[in-house]
């Protein structure tokens, strides 16, 4: 059995799409409206902590979510 080494070589060659600026600025305005949402529940709702650890979780597990299914379309549609 042999292996050809002309595939293997195209496909080390291919390098990594790199993120854009306007991901990462995407991704720590995302942060920080999640902190936000965990300090305006504990300190101004006066929720209990895990309460709004919680919550700030869900509503970033639920971004990550949504960000996951649009990254899906989008490689998709290449």
């Amino acid at each position: 059995m042999t292996v050809d080494h002309d595939v293997i070589a195209e496909h080390e060659q291919a390098a990594p799409d790199e993120v854009s600026r306007a991901t990462v600025i995407a991704y720590a305005v995302a942060a920080t409206l999640l902190l936000g949402w965990f300090l305006f529940g504990w300190l101004v709702l006066q929720q209990g902590f895990i309460d709004s650890v919680g919550e700030a979780a869900g509503a970033g597990f639920a971004l990550l979510l949504v960000i996951s299914v649009i990254g899906t379309v989008r490689r998709s549609r290449r």
